[in-house]
């Protein structure tokens, strides 16, 4: 298989990977069990990812994993992000593995006239991302696809302070039970609500952070925090206390910063 085939491949995978949670988070498959079980702790945990399954090897042996600690990033003249995000219906889970809300079609970015749809967003506890060594307290990642199955993620860092309305919102309704999708009766929720009024970014080429940790993914970290009450990271942690896969080496790679 000549290498153009294999990337195609493996861009086809991560797609799948994403598109499959869909399916079984928002339709008729809602509430089954995973065929391989993992998770953040024990034999479960990230240290044994790749041993898991075969179509996760890349948690094992990829060189351009992720989350990363950002540090000594490289100030560059870098595309701004355009955010064309739209009010939707809410429709929330908690997957076993994180809170996630699933976005219908009609967000999207747009970096370079490049186009990213927004699928759904979902949050870990603490940051998987670090700055300069710096956890916070929750990260939120806002997960888009292209259309040929390409992906790219924006992180948004949440630390403790005031309200956040979308956040607020979303707290209101968190799920009591694991794997089945709620779409409480006239909530709506803004994707935008999440963002920061700076919209200046770090980027790099990485993977996604839970298995398969498939790489080629395209990293957009927003480098201003977003802050929500600490009742409402204590109320988060209450269900997950920590579903955050280590930090990964560069292994050569250059963390870009938005001038």
């Amino acid at each position: 298989m000549s290498p153009g085939h294999r990337r195609v491949r493996h861009l086809r995978h991560a797609r799948e990977a994403w598109l499959i949670t869909l399916v079984l988070v928002g339709g008729g498959a809602a509430g089954e069990e995973p065929a391989v079980h993992w998770g953040y702790q024990g034999a479960q945990g990230p240290a044994h990812w790749g041993e898991l399954e075969a179509g996760y090897g890349d948690c094992k042996l990829g060189k351009h994993q992720s989350p990363v600690d950002i540090r000594h990033a490289k100030p560059a003249a870098l595309r701004p992000i355009e955010f064309s995000y739209q009010v939707s219906p809410l429709r929330i889970i908690d997957t076993g593995h994180s809170v996630q809300v699933n976005i219908p079609p009609g967000s999207f970015i747009t970096v370079g006239g490049h186009r990213y749809d927004l699928v759904q967003l979902h949050f870990h506890r603490p940051s998987e991302t670090r700055v300069n060594g710096k956890a916070f307290a929750l990260e939120a990642h806002l997960v888009h696809h292209d259309a040929d199955g390409k992906l790219a993620v924006v992180a948004v860092l949440l630390t403790g302070g005031k309200s956040n309305a979308f956040l607020a919102e979303l707290w209101k309704h968190l799920p009591a039970e694991k794997g089945q999708e709620l779409a409480p009766e006239s909530v709506t929720v803004d994707p935008a609500g999440l963002l920061p009024p700076s919209r200046a970014y770090y980027t790099f080429t990485g993977s996604l952070t839970t298995p398969p940790c498939s790489e080629e993914v395209t990293w957009f970290v927003l480098t201003t925090p977003v802050t929500l009450l600490k009742s409402e990271v204590a109320a988060f942690a209450a269900k997950y206390p920590h579903n955050a896969r280590p930090v990964q080496p560069l292994n050569g790679r250059v963390v870009e910063a938005s001038k």
